[in-house]
């Protein structure tokens, strides 16, 4: 993997992963092939945090991703015609791009919101 630029921050391609991995943990995203990174605006990701080895996950989509899919649904019918969105690991960003969502991630473990907002994949 190659270096982030950020101290203690390593990032690169696991195919068909992309994995960043800081201190606290390693980040698996599954963006589509030939997805620009910094566009990123509706991808899975797995997190498997450091101190424990506790494995999570979530769908992230960005502010504006939620907006086109609920506008294509309205054309074609789906999800009521577009008037509602529900993803049961939804994890919402304002912005794009896996090096924001990483960004959130971490903010998420400072602020104590991890383990409410992405689901445990293994066993407490």
């Amino acid at each position: 993997m190659g270096d982030a630029g950020d101290e203690g921050t390593e990032q690169g391609w696991d195919a068909p992963w992309y994995r960043v991995r800081i201190a606290r943990f390693e980040a698996s995203f599954l963006p589509a092939a030939g997805e620009d990174l910094d566009a990123v605006c509706n991808v899975d990701v797995e997190v498997r945090l450091t101190a424990d080895g506790s494995r999570w996950s979530a769908t992230v989509l960005t502010l504006a991703e939620v907006e086109r899919l609920m506008k294509r649904w309205q054309r074609t019918g789906e999800e009521s015609g577009g008037r509602y969105f529900w993803c049961s690991d939804g994890l919402i960003v304002r912005d794009p791009g896996i090096d924001n969502m990483t960004q959130v991630l971490a903010g998420l473990l400072d602020e104590g919101g991890f383990t409410q907002v992405l689901q445990r994949l293994d066993d407490e």
